[in-house]
């Protein structure tokens, strides 16, 4: 999946979970400057995660902070299940 098609399905999710438009969230936002919480993280990766079918193991998510982190672990799962 290409990179563009990945903060796609972010802004998509995010703006479902937190009931805001996330069509301007680019790579460099930070995750709880948009009014994500961690309760929100895990449901946020929970939803991408049956959507991508990946799985993303809890301890890989300490320490994401930025949409950039968060797609960078997501692209590196998508291509070890593909």
């Amino acid at each position: 999946m290409k990179r563009s098609e990945l903060i796609t399905v972010f802004q998509r999710m995010a703006s479902e979970i937190a009931e805001k438009d996330f069509s301007h969230v680019s790579e460099e936002s930070v995750i709880a400057d948009l009014g994500i919480d961690s309760l929100g993280m895990l449901e946020l990766v929970g939803s991408m995660e049956r959507e991508l079918k990946i799985q993303i193991p809890d301890e890989q998510l300490v320490g994401i902070q930025s949409v950039r982190q968060l797609l960078d672990l997501v692209e590196k799962r998508t291509t070890q299940t593909t």
